[in-house]
């Protein structure tokens, strides 16, 4: 089906509004889905390339300016050119669970209170939830709350997953 010349494009999506958009033929929603997912896949991939080029070109000194501050992570700040460069490298931490749960009670047994150390957080994975016997459900229903995700929609051809 051929669409007017005047039919949106991707680049015209930020200035239409959501009814605007949602008003749109159906053809043409699944074009305007396709190209943006493509856009997107495209992006990605020359965002992913773009950084591994900073990483060659910038690791290594960074590396230096993090050494000469006695840093392991952090941020660091040094001048290319007419233009500073600012390199981060995030600290991730992680705890082992077990030993933590140790620890907790050890805390607890020593009349100190864990909460003061360490923040607590149970979690019940749901495919694990559903798995439990009915009459243990009714009983953690009253601290389980469900919420809706964002929905996602997708146009597809009929007869086909294209």
């Amino acid at each position: 089906m051929p669409f007017p010349e005047n039919t949106p494009t991707p680049d015209d999506l930020p200035s239409l509004s959501a009814a605007e958009v949602a008003a749109l033929p159906v053809e043409l929603l699944a074009i305007l889905q396709r190209e943006i997912d493509e856009r997107l896949k495209r992006d990605k991939a020359a965002k992913t390339r773009f950084d591994a080029g900073l990483a060659v070109r910038y690791a290594t000194r960074a590396a230096e300016e993090r050494q000469l501050l006695a840093k392991d992570t952090g941020t660091v700040r040094f001048d290319d050119g007419d233009f500073t460069v600012v390199a981060d490298l995030p600290k991730r931490v992680d705890w082992d669970q077990e030993r933590l749960a140790d620890m907790v009670a050890r805390i607890r047994d020593a009349g100190d209170d864990p909460a003061e150390y360490v923040d607590l957080a149970y979690k019940v994975p749901e495919r694990k939830y559903v798995a439990w016997p009915e009459a243990i459900r009714q009983g953690f229903e009253p601290a389980r709350t469900v919420r809706p995700g964002t929905l996602k929609v997708e146009i597809v051809p009929q007869g086909g997953d294209q």
